[in-house]
């Protein structure tokens, strides 16, 4: 086999992040009986938290700062009189509590690890994603977890890449593939690192930018022949 360390991203690769979301975030307004539509309120935090994420990618903000602020601007906006950090932990606590996982991730785990090492890198909350992963059933196939929040350096910075590979049993940059869903940063942090990436892009949507990962599939179950080869 050509390929023995396989770095996985977790939301939207491992994890259907988008069902996890909303579930959270609606169970949050529950928990703190706020009675607005729900939909549109979640659609306000989405644009606020999307935006918030690619300022820390930047490092623009702060990842305490991006915590607080996304429920601090989407309460001001509906006139929401609710603690932004209170929100924050009872939010992280269900994205936690209601994991979803994306067709064939358990399966391609599972074979991946029988026959190489199969780590996370991950821009998320440490301790949140490895309860998902505990949650999602994933734990016997991930060897380690490298998160930005533990290294302090996020994707694409190559350090992140350097904090993820040295808790690999072993590691060479021609046997090491990465698997993710975001060109800017998945893909991007992959080529910086000179490894083999792969892009899970499940919508088939065009790559019109001048990143360019290694491979391409559109489900998780076409990397096992290309690793394979």
């Amino acid at each position: 086999m050509k390929y023995r360390l396989f770095l996985f991203d977790l939301d939207d690769t491992l994890f259907d992040f988008s069902i996890s979301n909303e579930w959270a975030f609606k169970r949050m307004l529950e928990r703190i009986g706020v009675e607005v539509c729900a939909e549109d309120i979640f659609a306000e935090f989405l644009a606020i938290d999307t935006g918030l994420w690619k300022q820390f990618e930047q490092g623009l903000v702060t990842r305490d700062q991006l915590k607080v602020e996304r429920f601090a601007r989407t309460f001001a906006r509906h006139d929401v009189r609710e603690c932004a950090e209170h929100a924050n932990a009872l939010y992280v606590q269900g994205l936690a509590e209601h994991v979803a996982l994306i067709d064939g991730a358990l399966e391609v785990c599972q074979a991946l690890a029988a026959v190489g090492e199969v780590g996370v890198i991950t821009n998320g909350f440490d301790a949140v994603q490895r309860q998902r992963i505990r949650n999602a059933g994933l734990q016997d196939y991930i060897s380690f977890v490298a998160s930005s929040e533990v290294c302090g350096h996020a994707k694409p910075d190559k350090r992140l890449f350097d904090f993820a590979v040295i808790q690999a049993k072993e590691f060479s940059q021609d046997s090491t593939l990465i698997i993710g869903d975001r060109l800017d940063a998945d893909i991007l942090g992959g080529n910086n690192f000179s490894i083999s990436s792969c892009w899970f892009n499940p919508s088939k949507a065009k790559n019109t930018s001048a990143i360019q990962p290694t491979y391409e599939i559109a489900h998780l179950r076409e990397l096992l022949p290309l690793v394979q080869a």
